[in-house]
């Protein structure tokens, strides 16, 4: 079950990394550059009201494992018509290509609850504890979401051939499908497989078999009772402030790191024109800090954790700000493995003291307050204005590509500005956590090694 369990992730998370960090680049080539923010804070919108009722569905009268292959076979048609669309227009009109992402959302966005919902229960009924096995089935989900970055970075169609390059002056590298809808069609394939696979897993008993519950419980409102704590309000507020910067990230650094294509001394550098696989590397990262996470949890509290998180997240777009793809390249790549800490720490430490401070009764509606806060509103917020300063410094542009082939168009201008902002940001919110947030005596089983926070 172990096995079986972690394939599903693998392909779970593979979905997702097809276009995730590469979607931006798609976004400019298409005409729509100036409207990436709305893109990125679309996983916030949607994710305030798809994800509980789905979640309501599982919990009442259908199996989560049935109830996710559904998801997968609906999301997967959606996309194929977003792929359509995409491949049939050159330029891009944004209702309707924003319309259809929206729909596609609405149902890939549930499966990842619901694929933990799964994984759970499967285990449990295979007489097996998700606490020891989880994490190493989770794992896979990163490696499957690096697997497909590295694919949709090489991958290419061109003159009737199928192939793979890294080579950026090769005539076939403008064709790869990190710069086409090609990756939006490679993500509808592999949820159309994932669905299938799915429904070659065994089925789990329905929680609540039917049982009726308030509108409240299916949104999480109950949840809402956590905010009569002070220290738990403090630090959701903060969570919503620093929900913004893991969508920047997803949103920006591949089409930053193309635009390197345009400079004679950048072009046809390994980097420049392998973007999403540079990429990858925080992905790696991810998966080799969260297995130290728990532990420097315990050496420093949770207050200095989130602290780190943040100043993790400005070295992050600080590195970046001052990274190319030449003698600067060492900049990106630590601006890439810092993404572990940021990402980590953060996530993993929030969820656990969300966990801490709700009741039996709160327990998964905190985490879900926590998922609301942070990547719903201010990642949805958040992006609108990153957008804006993007904007403002730099534009999208037609430049010749290295391969002579043709045009590509990229997003020129002065990045350095746009970093320095964004990480300037990160560390006065943590600033100002460190300052508001108490530590509170009375929390049971602290993370400190005195049982302090």
């Amino acid at each position: 079950m172990k096995g079986r369990l972690s394939l599903l992730y693998f392909l779970q998370f593979a979905v997702w990394g097809c276009y995730l960090s590469s979607f931006g680049q798609l976004l400019g080539a298409g005409g729509l550059g100036k409207e990436i923010q709305w893109f990125y804070a679309a996983v916030g919108l949607v994710s305030l009201l798809t994800p509980p009722l789905m979640g309501h569905l599982a919990d009442s009268f259908v199996p989560s494992v049935r109830l996710l292959g559904f998801c997968h076979l609906t999301a997967s048609i959606i996309m194929m018509g977003e792929w359509w669309y995409a491949n049939t227009h050159s330029h891009l009109s944004f209702s309707p290509f924003y319309i259809i992402y929206l729909l596609f959302l609405a149902f890939y966005m549930p499966t990842m609850a619901l694929a933990n919902t799964t994984t759970f229960a499967l285990l449990k009924k295979a007489g097996q504890r998700p606490v020891d096995k989880f994490p190493m089935i989770r794992v896979w989900g990163t490696l499957g979401f690096v697997a497909a970055m590295w694919f949709v970075n090489s991958a290419y169609i061109y003159e009737g051939s199928f192939g793979f390059t890294l080579d950026d002056r090769n005539p076939a590298s403008p064709f790869r499908f990190q710069y086409n809808s090609m990756q939006l069609f490679s993500c509808s394939l592999l949820g159309l497989i994932t669905s299938l696979y799915t429904f070659t897993l065994p089925s789990s008993p329905i929680p609540n078999g039917g049982k009726k519950t308030l509108l409240s419980d299916i949104f999480g409102l109950s949840s809402f009772r956590l905010f009569k704590l002070p220290e738990v309000r403090i630090f959701l507020i903060f969570a919503m402030l620093a929900g913004v910067c893991l969508q920047i990230s997803n949103g920006y650094v591949v089409p930053f790191v193309n635009h390197f294509m345009a400079f004679k001394e950048y072009a046809g550098t390994l980097a420049a024109g392998n973007a999403t696989m540079l990429f990858s590397i925080s992905q790696l990262s991810e998966a080799a800090f969260i297995l130290i996470t728990g532990l420097v949890m315990k050496k420093m509290g949770f207050k200095w954790v989130i602290f780190i998180a943040l100043a993790a997240w400005c070295l992050r777009f600080i590195f970046l700000g001052f990274g190319n793809p030449g003698n600067g390249i060492y900049w990106l790549v630590l601006s890439m493995v810092i993404y572990g800490v940021a990402f980590n720490f953060f996530t993993i430490s929030g969820h656990l003291y969300m966990d801490q401070k709700s009741d039996k009764t709160t327990k998964g509606f905190g985490q879900g307050l926590l998922m609301m806060m942070s990547n719903g509103i201010g990642a949805t917020g958040g992006m609108i204005a990153a957008g804006a300063i993007v904007n403002y410094f730099c534009h999208w542009e037609m430049m010749p590509t290295p391969s002579g082939q043709g045009m590509m168009r990229l997003f020129m201008g002065d990045w350095f500005w746009p970093w320095l902002i964004f990480g300037i940001y990160a560390l006065v919110v943590g600033i100002f956590f460190i300052i508001f947030f108490r530590k509170d005596r009375s929390d049971v089983q602290g993370f400190g090694r005195d049982g302090s926070q």
